[in-house]
């Protein structure tokens, strides 16, 4: 009997309780909210990180990085797939590549890749950073092939469709305009994307546990061990299926850290590594037809439902779950990474920041 209750005991402490928000205010409500997320089994791990002005008010991971082992998150070590927030680091490449004049904004696509099929209308690099260029978007189960694709290679997958609409005349947002985007400013550099990245975004601003998946589909080797990825159904949480992001690097494939990625957003505020005037126009909602699309290049640029001013990203794919907010006036940078491909806890999410204004 003694055995018995050793074991309940035991499970009791293993597992984490719920803990109830009722008088709990600021920092302290925030980490509550955020506890249960994984106390209820509605997500297995997130890593958190926020701050304002350089100051850290929360930075924790909650529950797994890999469920099975019983893996803790750890913001600082623990590498997730980013999702679309690569779209923020793509930005910030791009316009450290105009300010070095190898491209101009306003390039044609053409100018870089003349190999590309020609479609009935020109399109830019502006247009393809604003999702404004008429590419498509994924079709059936795109979102997760698992091929070892280089950027160029996977042209094949896109490259002879129409486009959507005329360039400039609607907003589409996708993954496959980052792609081409990526193989512009490679073959414009002459050097390949990943190694620009590195060298002119990533060290320069101390991201140095923010990788890129191997060409074979696994995970790159790091010191720390690799998360495992999910999917959940009515069941729990099951393994994602395999997928290999290399391709698409740009739009969706960097893996990071929530420590990272706050880095990122601290030199987003302090406008480093970028001139004013760039950070302009990559943090400038684009318009279509008079009316504004709320995304800039790379950067989704909008208010929040207090609002507040921000931009960022939120990012959704398999085996990913991401939110990357920037408030500029008040100096707060929000990021959390989530291992399960879209969990459906973003009002949770919300109110866990919201609580730091």
């Amino acid at each position: 009997m003694k055995r018995f209750f050793s074991r309940i005991q035991n499970w009791l402490k293993a597992e984490p309780r719920v803990r109830l928000l009722e008088d709990l205010e600021g920092r302290e409500k925030s980490d509550a909210i955020l506890h249960n997320l994984f106390a209820e089994s509605r997500i297995p791990g997130i890593s958190i990180t926020i701050t304002s002005k350089e100051e850290i008010l929360l930075q924790k991971g909650y529950g797994y990085s890999d469920m099975e082992r019983k893996v803790p998150v750890d913001p600082k070590k623990t590498p997730f797939r980013i999702a679309s927030i690569s779209k923020c680091i793509t930005a910030m490449a791009l316009g450290k590549m105009v300010e070095e004049g190898v491209i101009q904004w306003d390039d044609s696509f053409y100018k870089h890749v003349p190999y590309y099929p020609k479609k009935k209308y020109d399109f830019t690099l502006r247009q393809l950073a604003a999702h404004t260029a008429g590419i498509r978007g994924y079709r059936g189960k795109e979102f997760a092939l698992n091929r070892p694709y280089s950027i160029k290679d996977s042209l094949q997958v896109f490259q002879n469709d129409p486009l959507v609409f005329e360039p400039g005349m609607g907003y589409l947002y996708n993954s496959y305009d980052f792609v081409l985007l990526s193989l512009a400013m490679q073959e414009a550099s002459g050097i390949p994307f990943e190694n620009y990245v590195q060298e002119k975004i990533l060290i320069p601003l101390g991201m140095s546990d923010t990788s890129l998946p191997r060409k074979d589909g696994y995970e790159s080797k790091r010191k720390n061990p690799n998360p495992q990825f999910y999917t959940k159904n009515t069941l729990g949480f099951r393994n994602a299926v395999p997928v290999n992001n290399f391709y698409k690097l740009a739009g969706g494939g960097y893996l990071s850290t929530s420590d990272d990625i706050a880095r990122l957003g601290q030199a987003i505020i302090k406008q480093e590594l970028l001139t004013s005037a760039t950070y302009t126009e990559l943090l400038s909602s684009q318009t279509v037809n008079g009316k504004p699309t709320y995304y800039g290049l790379g950067f989704q640029v909008s208010q929040d439902e207090y609002g507040r001013p921000f931009v960022g990203h939120v990012g959704n794919s398999v085996g990913a779950y991401t939110n990357f907010f920037v408030y500029p006036n008040e100096e707060v940078v929000f990021t959390a990474l989530i291992n399960c491909s879209d969990p459906n806890v973003q009002q949770d999410l919300d109110s866990s920041r919201n609580l730091f204004f």
